[in-house]
């Protein structure tokens, strides 16, 4: 079911919804609650970024329904502790089920939290929303007008990799923009564009 005036997909509610929303139940929460909201904090964004990289070459929905897992797993994602992991806790990552056991990924992982762990609290979460648009571009109309990749995000990859980070590439770099709410790219017509 579509809305009549713009043609985006109608949610269970009644409202529109950019069209993935609509896809599985958990797609609909993310939307509603997560996606496009500003995060902030190094342990909340380096999930983020670790969450993004995990997913590169995967469906969102896959990461989404082992986050639980991903978090039980790297400690909660708190930068200190993730760095402190040993050999035997790479090990354990690499038997657990829960997660995406991807030796690349992990490993990518574990060696962005050393880098991290190195910082000053609050370094990564400026280095990121530094990257944000000055102004927010139009809201696209449909998914095709959504970009997976913008100069923001390429110069936001090209920085994080230059200071040592692995797996961020500029379309890891702007999804991970759309979901921290650097960018919103819910669509015109879409009832979470409107939510603050």
């Amino acid at each position: 079911m579509s809305d009549p005036a713009g043609g985006t997909p109608l949610g269970p509610d009644g409202l529109p919804r950019c069209p993935w929303a609509l896809s599985a139940p958990d797609y609909l929460a993310y939307h509603d609650e997560e996606w496009g909201r500003p995060v902030h904090g190094d342990d909340a964004l380096f999930e983020r970024l670790c969450l993004e990289a995990f997913q590169s070459g995967l469906s969102w929905i896959t990461i989404l329904r082992r986050r639980p897992g991903f978090r039980a797993a790297f400690s909660g994602f708190r930068i200190a502790d993730v760095a402190a992991f040993t050999d035997a806790d790479r090990e354990r990552l690499l038997a657990d089920t829960g997660i995406i056991r991807n030796r690349a990924k992990i490993d990518a992982t574990l060696a962005n939290a050393r880098v991290l762990a190195e910082w000053k609290p609050g370094e990564l979460d400026t280095l990121i929303w530094s990257h944000a648009p000055e102004k927010p571009g139009p809201a696209p109309r449909t998914l095709a007008d959504v970009p997976a990749v913008t100069k923001e995000s390429t110069a936001l990859a090209k920085t994080l990799k230059k200071q040592g980070l692995r797996f961020v590439g500029p379309t890891t770099a702007y999804a991970l923009m759309q979901a921290c709410g650097l960018v919103n790219d819910h669509l015109a017509d879409c009832a979470a564009r409107k939510t603050p």
